[in-house]
């Protein structure tokens, strides 16, 4: 691991979040000086439209220890986690959300548990305060289908409150809602994971950016996690199990209606047209699928050794002169 003079960074993704800022970098600064260790807060302003970004560049005028990345769009929660993390330079990284739903006074529970040798800390909201049916069942759906699939027995993976040794996640790439599914990633590759109890208030001001359409981009990235983890490297793998089915099903379907017109004599077109059709379909379907599986091989390929796109945007950084 690259050698670094900070021990601890701290990210924050913020969108529209002026009422709370203040309050929240100077609760984040007191709890990370209680640590006397060196730290940073990376602070990301991910397009806001209110006076979130002037705030912040205040913030970071009179604190050394702030850095304010400021986005040229609002680009979302994983992207603006991403460009977050590409700023840091501690050993450990703890992410939280900006709207004071994730406390800062329980940061240290998170290091301590980074300090007993775990590579991943994440959050459970164990009693939430979300509305029943927008949210809580939703996300216990989620949560639920995301162990199954991932295998990692976490009882919320949606909650942005986690900490990660560095070399778990600073070359990972993220995209999508997959912010939340980090520990199902990294677990692939061997990573130590623990899940804390955490505290879920209500916000103490402004309103949700999140909704119920939410839910339903979580469930299709739960598809491409499905992929990630299984098939990423071997594609083909995916895409011929199902040619396979579609192949076996038109094989038997050709034995049927071959069968039929050699033992029987019964004309294939006028008694199994249809039948006909539907083997000739999955013949063709199946065949595709291994073509596909082909293609996304060689795309793997590509992907793995040539791809280095961010999926933000950064306008500019402001941090203390000399800082």
């Amino acid at each position: 691991m690259t050698e670094t003079a900070v021990k601890y960074s701290v990210v924050v993704p913020l969108y529209n979040e002026e009422s709370v800022v203040q309050e929240l970098c100077e609760r984040l600064t007191k709890v990370m000086r209680q640590t006397n260790k060196s730290y940073e807060i990376v602070l990301v302003d991910d397009g806001s439209d209110d006076a979130t970004l002037e705030k912040l560049k205040n913030i970071a005028e009179d604190d050394e220890h702030v850095v304010v990345v400021h986005l040229r769009r609002n680009f979302g929660q994983t992207p603006a986690l991403a460009a977050g993390f590409d700023h840091t330079k501690g050993e450990v990284i703890i992410s939280m959300d900006g709207d004071l739903q994730h406390l800062p006074e329980e940061i240290p529970n998170f290091l301590k548990k980074i300090d007993e040798g775990y590579d991943v800390v994440s959050g459970w909201r164990e009693k939430r305060v979300d509305n029943l049916i927008m949210r809580k069942i939703p996300s216990r759906m989620a949560n639920w289908l995301a162990s199954k699939v991932s295998g990692v027995d976490i009882h919320d993976f949606g909650t942005t409150f986690k900490a990660y040794k560095r070399q778990i996640i600073q070359d990972l790439r993220l995209y999508g809602e997959m912010h939340r599914f980090i520990p199902a990633v990294v677990s692939f590759g061997g990573a130590k994971i623990i899940e804390i109890p955490i505290k879920n208030i209500e916000r103490p001001a402004g309103k949700s950016n999140y909704g119920i359409s939410r839910t339903f981009r979580v469930a299709f990235d739960l598809i491409t996690l499905r992929f990630l983890l299984g098939y990423i490297t071997r594609p083909l793998h995916f895409f011929g199990k199902a040619a396979f089915y579609c192949i076996v099903v038109a094989s038997f379907i050709f034995a049927y209606v071959l069968f039929d017109k050699f033992y029987f004599n019964v004309p294939i077109l006028t008694a199994h047209g249809p039948i006909t059709a539907a083997g000739i379909i999955l013949l063709l379907i199946g065949l595709g699928f291994i073509s596909t599986g082909l293609i996304g091989e060689m795309i793997s390929r590509v992907y793995f050794e040539a791809t280095d796109r961010k999926i933000y945007a950064v306008r500019n950084v402001y941090r203390k002169l000399g800082g």
